[in-house]
């Protein structure tokens, strides 16, 4: 692969893909590429186009930048193909909280589990099984690299309904989790080792240490002596289960019954609840202000994500090693959770391609919260593969938070309102409503 071909599925997530391109051009052997962006929409395409030309001559760049309307011919040959597609964009964010709050539901991020992981899920696996077909088609020896969420369910379903097997999710939650954690305690990143396993955006860190020495213990001193260390709910959940989990506290909150459901824990942790949606504005002001800064010639500011998708092709391309966390189906990966699910774990890459470790079995009560997780997943997975609308509201009786907000009716009346509200977006056999 002197040459690599690198197609970027829903390019006009413009901020997300200046920064993969800024990772991968900072890498010599990557920077004569092919970067074939694909978006749907033609304004965001273009801006894209313009984004990436610009980044390959400020990083001295000779890559090839092509842009396509259509994904079939982005697809054509491709090595690798990066999903960062938002299916709905922040109109069906919205939703996925407004049509929740009006039924007492409350989300903090609403991508990964809850009723708006469900249903983006959902709206997702459609367009997940043409890139998939299409990829088997067009470009079966490509690598494709998922970015997009809810992480775990997309990446089980496009190993189910597609067959796909060089598939891995991708999240940098591991990664920034160990460098908050290693300034925490006053250790250089370079200096700490470090393993964790779960599953993506719950998993945990089960080794922590500098020079052979556990850095467990320092934290612990830490979070004592620091009453707003406390008012965490990632500090709290790992001063409850003893494992540091690998995500911010606005996930972690999402993923458990105990949080979100109690005003009181809302104010002594300092929840924000609807919080994405703040998110998502700011996403939609940064690319008007990268679309008008191309426009009018004006100099971009673009930064390195340190995200994994360029350290993956860096390595394939070039036989560097190198350890990543991914998003895989388990297969015996740890022992103490389902084969189906999908799993984070460390995985080594090389020329070879990657290759996920083995995490051996979790301690038990970081176990039983994954399994849980995981069997929500295949319930929301199961519905779109077997056509059966009563899995969407069976997932969302097992998703912890919703469960201890909502009646077994009321989420049955919620599901409707959201098959009604996203429809257009869901697969034919899943646009019915069950509750009346």
């Amino acid at each position: 692969m002197t040459h690599p071909k690198i197609v970027f599925i829903g390019a006009g997530s413009v901020v997300f893909t200046q920064g993969l391109l800024a990772d991968l051009f900072a890498f010599p052997e990557l920077r004569n590429a092919h970067i074939a962006l694909h978006d749907i929409d033609a304004e965001r395409l273009a801006t894209a186009e313009a984004a990436a030309r610009y980044i390959a001559r400020e990083r001295g760049a000779d890559a090839r930048v092509t842009a396509h309307a259509d994904r079939r011919e982005s697809l054509a040959g491709a090595d690798f193909v990066i999903n960062i597609v938002q299916v709905g964009m922040g109109e069906s964010t919205r939703t996925d909280f407004d049509v929740p709050a009006r039924h007492g539901v409350r989300q903090t991020i609403g991508d990964t589990l809850g009723i708006g992981g469900v249903f983006r899920a959902l709206r997702t696996f459609p367009f997940l099984k043409r890139l998939g077909e299409d990829i088997a088609e067009l470009c079966p020896d490509a690598w494709l690299l998922n970015y997009t969420n809810p992480m775990a369910m997309n990446v089980q379903y496009l190993t189910e309904a597609t067959g796909l097997t060089k598939v891995v999710g991708l999240c940098h939650s591991v990664y920034w989790t160990m460098r908050d954690l290693a300034e925490l305690v006053g250790v250089p990143y370079e200096e700490i080792t470090y393993r964790a396993a779960g599953v993506n955006h719950q998993a945990w860190v089960l080794r922590f240490e500098h020079r052979g020495a556990d850095l467990y213990p320092r934290l612990d001193e830490l979070i004592a002596s620091d009453e707003q260390l406390r008012r965490r709910v990632r500090v709290d959940m790992y001063r409850r289960l003893g494992y540091y989990p690998t995500e911010t506290s606005e996930h972690s909150s999402e993923y458990v019954p105990w949080y979100l459901h109690h005003d009181s824990e809302i104010e002594r942790l300092r929840l924000p609840v609807g919080a994405y949606l703040g998110i998502v504005d700011e996403n939609v002001a940064e690319y008007h202000r990268t679309r008008d800064a191309l426009a009018a010639g004006d100099p971009l500011t673009v930064e390195g994500t340190m995200e994994y998708a360029p350290q993956i092709i860096h390595s394939m391309v070039t036989g560097t090693p190198r350890t990543v966390y991914g998003n895989v189906p388990n297969r015996g990966l740890i022992d103490n959770l389902p084969a189906h699910g999908v799993v984070e774990v460390p995985c080594l890459v090389d020329a070879a391609g990657i290759r996920p470790t083995r995490a051996g079995a979790l301690p038990p009560q970081l176990a039983a919260l994954n399994r849980t997780y995981l069997s929500m997943n295949d319930l929301v997975v199961r519905a779109a593969l077997d056509d059966e609308p009563r899995h969407i509201r069976h997932a969302a009786m097992t998703d912890p938070a919703t469960a201890a907000t909502l009646t077994v009716e009321q989420i049955w009346r919620l599901c409707d309102d959201m098959v009604r509200a996203h429809a257009d977006l869901l697969q034919p056999s899943l646009r019915v409503t069950l509750a009346d």
